[in-house]
């Protein structure tokens, strides 16, 4: 008889303690839903829906790759755009046919309009027609130019050299810190 009793007393804390972590379970559900609610009304404030007509004239996104990865530099890490290019038609909903020049030729000229940005025409734009070299994944290489300057970074029991590198294709003001044993490693011709 006492281990019926036993039973039945032992389980009664287990349903109580189901319960209990299936309200938890509850309330988690319904905190989450509400992140997400909230990030999603963020990203919608944000989010502008792009459309382009045939005739409508386009920048086209390069990615730039380097060696020394970098993160947080504003100069470098801002994406780059050639062009203006002619949008010849839209394919589906969000892919267009562009007018390459005959350097590009080569490419498929097909891209997602997030790889678009609009161009808005302007008299006194000058547009740099510089020649890149643009690989099959639109990306291009960049290199050193200049050393302009160097410094030791202290860290708790160790010292790095840092050399301030000019890259191709800017300008002093985004001029970066790198590993001095880096970019002699990767660039031994250049210094």
């Amino acid at each position: 008889m006492d281990s019926k009793r036993e039973t039945k007393v032992s389980s009664i804390p287990k349903v109580d303690l189901v319960q209990e972590a299936m309200e938890k379970v509850k309330l988690i559900k319904e905190r989450i839903r509400t992140a997400q609610s909230r990030q999603k009304s963020y990203a919608d404030k944000r989010r502008k829906d792009l459309e382009f007509e045939a005739g409508d004239e386009v920048f086209l996104r390069l990615s730039p790759r380097k060696g020394v990865v970098r993160f947080g530099k504003k100069g470098k890490l801002r994406p780059r755009y050639i062009g203006p290019f002619e949008i010849l038609d839209r394919i589906g909903d969000v892919a267009y046919r562009l007018a390459l020049p005959p350097n590009l030729q080569a490419r498929h000229n097909v891209f997602h309009i997030s790889m678009l940005r609009k161009y808005i025409a302007d008299p006194s734009h000058i547009i740099n027609h510089e020649e890149l070299d643009v690989s099959n994944n639109l990306a291009y290489e960049e290199s050193p130019v200049a050393i302009l300057g160097n410094k030791v970074h202290k860290l708790r029991n160790r010292e790095v050299p840092l050399v301030l590198v000019q890259w191709s294709r800017h300008g002093r003001e985004e001029a970066t810190w790198e590993r001095e044993e880096e970019i002699i490693a990767k660039y031994p011709m250049k210094f």
